[in-house]
């Protein structure tokens, strides 16, 4: 049993799907997989495990922030044996091309932090998704037809900026969108030999101004938990 998820060995599936929210995690679990456990509630980070079309898969929790999504996809990784984790959360978009409500692919993840340090590394770090896990999620999204956008995203450790410009900076740059998960978890998964892939379902936008509700974000972002079931099982 970890420090931080209290499950025993052989209750985690090979790959997880990993929600910043645990309530969403739980909606996930009650929703889409048949026959599921909760695993854990430790800190109510709630991880549950079940089905889906006849394949093992779990739902956990990440929490907000890099340090979170680090302590828990790391303990993931090298206490129970997983070998994908498909970040499923939302962001920011920073250009017109992304609207509210579409799925946006991290096939890389820029970053404002200094978790890059714990590695010891002698130069700046590209945190990218798996190609395995991307192809499978492109298959998905075909014949499911759920449709996706994919680029540049940048995960930030300040949620309440005090600039009004900081986001031009990155868009002039294509990045595409701002959420505060995704390089901690690519980061992990490269040290450990392991896949990771984030998509977020746009929730807010930049340049526009508009925003999901509260409860569009925990329960409504359904295509994009759909699209990640099938690429785990595929």
């Amino acid at each position: 049993m970890s420090l931080h998820i209290g499950a025993e060995k052989g209750q985690i599936a090979e790959t997880v799907l990993m929600p910043g929210d645990p309530l969403r995690a739980k909606f996930i679990a009650e929703n889409f997989l048949d026959s599921p456990v909760l695993y854990s509630e430790v800190r109510n980070m709630y991880g549950y495990t079940g089905t889906y079309r006849g394949v093992p898969v779990s739902v956990q929790g990440s929490g907000m922030g890099m340090p979170s999504m680090g302590i828990y996809s790391y303990e993931l990784f090298s206490e129970y044996g997983v070998e994908n984790i498909i970040r499923i959360g939302t962001a920011g978009a920073f250009h017109d091309s992304i609207k509210v409500g579409d799925i946006l692919v991290a096939l890389a993840a820029s970053t404002d932090s200094n978790y890059q340090h714990a590695f010891n590394l002698p130069g700046q770090y590209s945190p990218s998704a798996s190609f395995d896990l991307l192809t499978k999620v492109i298959d998905a999204g075909k014949e499911n037809n759920i449709p996706f956008k994919a680029g540049n995203t940048v995960s930030c450790d300040v949620f309440y900026e005090l600039g009004d410009s900081w986001w031009k900076q990155w868009a002039s740059m294509d990045v595409l969108a701002v959420e505060m998960e995704a390089a901690a978890l690519y980061m992990n998964a490269a040290y450990h030999g392991k896949k990771a892939l984030a998509m977020m379902t746009i929730s807010d936008h930049f340049v526009t101004g508009e925003r999901a509700s509260v409860e569009e974000r925990q329960n409504t972002f359904t295509d994009m938990m759909k699209l990640a079931l099938e690429a785990a099982i595929g």
